[in-house]
């Protein structure tokens, strides 16, 4: 009769510790302001629904629509829609920013200080997706798959007088130098899959950083790298950090990928070293402003060996349901007392 007495009393605690968290959840309101940036209607939003009790989904958000959207919520999600102080003073119910992204450069971090709200972002979550696409990239140049394309497009090997193409030359990569910028997780990643394929990776020295022995400079670095790929941050030492001098400096049959930001590279630079023949090829998933609503230097129809892809790389179904499930650990962190991946 005892253990009957205490198995109930357990089984009411937990009825109403159960009860509590209901009801905690019930009184959370999160809005989403720019759904669609990360939901194609293929991802499962069910943590989320039970984490909140109410989530509101907006598919996008201007400017003068934010703070009208955001009363009485005390959780905003967004990707890319700015969050400034105004916003924050006008919103007291708001407490925590969970950015759906890595950069927060959207959100105003001393106002929410001030106002002692919580910033969360995201992180880790494209590795496998972006390294894949920078590979994806290199390989493409070193195949000139692009260029078969456009050839068999335009009746080439239709007419052909023999079984195969061979216009353009194929370089192989195994035994070539891969210099890489940037070797965090998604630069440890690209090393490893460019390994794969018989590559010998050499890291480069970061402008702006301590030397390490391990990490070549840049200006030694550029001239013996058969290709190149960028995974740092854009700050003040790395902006525009390979322009017509360091473009220079490199083989003229090298291979550029840039998978991380836009201002990285010049870009009338690097325009202007592909049309004169110098360099092997250069592959871009970004630009200085994106969209590119005002035109873009690379954009230009003339520009040969040139690959750009519209900031997809991060893209992959698995990579974005990677975002939701960190938002969500975010939210619960929070609710908890405990918040993680607190950004400023």
């Amino acid at each position: 009769m005892p253990m009957t007495c205490a198995v109930t009393l357990a089984t009411l605690r937990s009825q109403i510790t159960l009860q509590k968290v209901q009801l905690m959840s019930n009184q959370r309101r999160a809005v989403f302001l720019d759904h669609t940036s990360l939901d194609l209607g293929d991802l499962d939003l069910t943590p989320w629904r039970e984490t909140f009790g109410e989530l509101v989904l907006h598919s996008s958000t201007t400017a003068d629509q934010v703070i009208e959207r955001l009363q009485g919520a005390d959780a905003v999600i967004s990707n890319k829609i700015m969050i400034d102080a105004a916003t924050f003073a006008a919103c007291p119910d708001l407490k925590l920013v969970l950015v759906t992204a890595t950069g927060v450069n959207n959100v105003d971090l001393e106002a929410a200080r001030r106002h002692g709200v919580v910033v969360s972002n995201c992180q880790g979550y494209g590795t496998p997706s972006v390294a894949q696409h920078a590979l994806m990239l290199l390989l493409a140049m070193a195949t000139r798959l692009p260029d078969y394309q456009r050839a068999i497009q335009q009746g080439q090997w239709q007419t052909s007088k023999q079984f195969c193409l061979l216009d353009f030359p194929i370089v192989e990569l195994e035994g070539k130098t891969l210099g890489l910028l940037g070797h965090g997780e998604l630069g440890g990643a690209v090393a490893k899959l460019a390994e794969a394929f018989g590559m010998r990776v050499v890291l480069g020295q970061i402008p702006g950083r301590p030397a390490r022995p391990d990490r070549v400079p840049l200006h030694e670095l550029l001239p013996q790298v058969d290709a190149l790929t960028l995974h740092c941050p854009l700050n003040e030492h790395t902006r525009d950090m390979l322009g017509a001098h360091e473009l220079g400096l490199m083989k003229p049959n090298a291979f550029i990928v840039n998978t991380a930001r836009g201002g990285l590279i010049n870009e009338q630079a690097l325009a202007d070293a592909l049309r004169n023949g110098h360099l092997g090829g250069a592959a871009t998933d970004v630009l200085t402003v994106e969209p590119p609503v005002n035109g873009n230097p690379l954009l230009s129809g003339d520009i040969p060996r040139l690959i750009v892809t519209p900031h997809s790389a991060w893209g992959s179904r698995e990579a974005r349901q990677r975002i939701v499930g960190q938002i969500n650990e975010n939210a619960l962190a929070f609710y908890a007392g405990a918040p993680i991946r607190v950004i400023g």
